[in-house]
């Protein structure tokens, strides 16, 4: 009687948590930096969550280009923890990317990406845990979240964006993300099927999660990076035998007493710093440094400089000088003063990593059969495609489309492998730790798996 009482108790709370209602949201017909009305649709808002929603949630939200009432819809959860979903939109998956001179001050032009993941899916970009990009708390600037109340604010949120846009329950519903929200997609994907939220979603059309280089083990993927480099030739065979003999696999907490490691290991740091380690292939740019969050000034980066196309950090400063615009900001509908300023990434000193391992989520998740895709670029160094490949395989799942090469036309875009969990397994190659490194070749993956196409 008394455990019926309190679980009465606890679904009214929740039931109370999700009803409050308070969200705006905006239709965007042009941008700043783009000339004329935006080819796609465009809708911004945000999404109170919290008991007292004491936290709005900014998204953007794009329609599919296709057929929107009856496309999938997918909620997108950039890595970080703690980088903004304007990542999402305008490097990875999104319909817009930037163009410019590095000058601060100078707006940057707005250009259409074709490769975007929207010609046949709608998605949901959402600024997500509390502080990344324009989200923020009411009660203070400097909130700390942490991995449980990403999740219990994506539940929230999710309830109450479809409570505002009921057109969208049919749609076949997934959840996305990439490197650090590989913690947080499984947890998600899994409170929605199970347990007290179960009977709150049960109106959602669930079918899988991706996730793209996502850590699932922490410190498993840094584990990783020896024998990757040593796979890459980034590393010569006698210093990975020497790390290997020396440090038996531990390169994370590694014995302070454990000289000959330590000596090995500070070598293979010498060798792999002058690589950028999200993609070896491109150039480490290390001329440029990306804004990062300290206090809520504006800073000087620099005046004005020529940088390559294979630079990252040119698009993140395009970025930061577009967001950080007023006109930008009013266009997007940003609540005045929310924010100091905006910064692509957090400091991860405003987060509890509080879980350990998320595999037990997959496992969980395997054993009902939904869809998932999971790839990995192949020049990742920080979360290596050998790591993510071997819990897959832990899954113990048979397999049944075996390891061989897809296609873009008669070039190899990569390798794949399919599991009896409806699980696909999928390497971009060349690419990197997120599709901007790639992303004519990572947008084929997604289309070509989102319908159900044979990569």
């Amino acid at each position: 009687m008394l455990l019926s009482f309190r679980f009465s108790l606890s679904i009214l709370f929740l039931l109370h948590v999700f009803s409050a209602h308070a969200n705006s949201h905006w239709t965007v017909n042009s941008l700043p930096g783009f000339s004329g009305e935006l080819p796609f649709s465009l809708e911004t808002g945000y999404v109170g969550v919290g008991d007292w929603e004491e936290f709005q949630l900014f998204y953007y939200f794009i329609k599919s280009y296709s057929n929107p009432k009856t496309d999938p819809l997918v909620l997108w959860l950039t890595g970080g923890p703690g980088c903004s979903a304007l990542s999402g939109l305008a490097f990875e998956s999104g319909p817009i990317n930037f163009e410019g001179e590095l000058k601060e001050g100078s707006l940057p032009r707005v250009l259409i990406n074709p490769y975007s993941w929207t010609q046949n899916t709608s998605i949901l970009y959402l600024d997500l845990p509390v502080g990344t990009g324009f989200s923020y708390a009411k009660t203070s600037k400097d909130h700390i979240s942490g991995d449980h109340e990403q999740v219990q604010h994506s539940l929230q949120f999710l309830k109450k964006w479809f409570d505002d846009h009921p057109e969208f329950i049919s749609n076949p519903f997934y959840i996305s993300g990439n490197s650090y929200s590989g913690m947080i997609v499984p947890m998600v994907a899994l409170a929605i099927l199970e347990g007290t939220y179960k009977h709150i979603f049960s109106f959602i059309n669930f079918q899988g999660y991706i996730l793209g280089n996502p850590i699932t083990i922490p410190h498993a993927n840094e584990n990783c990076q020896i024998p990757f480099a040593h796979n890459m030739a980034l590393i010569s065979d006698e210093l990975y035998q020497s790390l290997e003999a020396s440090c038996q696999g531990e390169y994370v907490n590694i014995d302070p007493n454990n000289v000959e490691c330590l000596k090995h290991y500070d070598t293979f740091t010498k060798c792999t710093s002058v690589v950028r380690d999200s993609c070896i292939l491109w150039s480490k740019c290390s001329s440029l440094k990306e804004p990062q969050t300290k206090s809520g000034q504006r800073r000087s980066l620099i005046n004005s400089i020529f940088v390559g196309q294979r630079c990252r950090e040119h698009d993140a400063i395009l970025a930061y000088y577009w967001a950080n615009n007023d006109e930008v900001q009013k266009a997007l509908h940003i609540h005045e003063g929310s924010i100091g300023e905006w910064i692509r990434c957090r400091g991860k000193e405003y987060y509890n990593f509080e879980l350990t391992s998320v595999f037990p989520y997959h496992v969980n998740l395997s054993s009902k059969g939904y869809r998932s895709l999971i790839y990995s670029g192949d020049h990742d160094m920080v979360v290596p495609h050998i790591e993510t490949h071997a819990w897959i395989k832990a899954l113990n799942y048979s397999i049944v489309d075996d390891w061989r090469p897809w296609f873009i036309e008669d070039e190899v875009g990569g390798y794949t492998r399919s599991f009896a969990n409806n699980m696909t397994f999928v390497t971009v190659k060349g690419g990197g730790h997120t599709p901007e490194y790639l992303r004519e070749e990572s947008s084929i993956v997604f289309k070509r798996w989102i319908v159900g196409e044979w990569l």
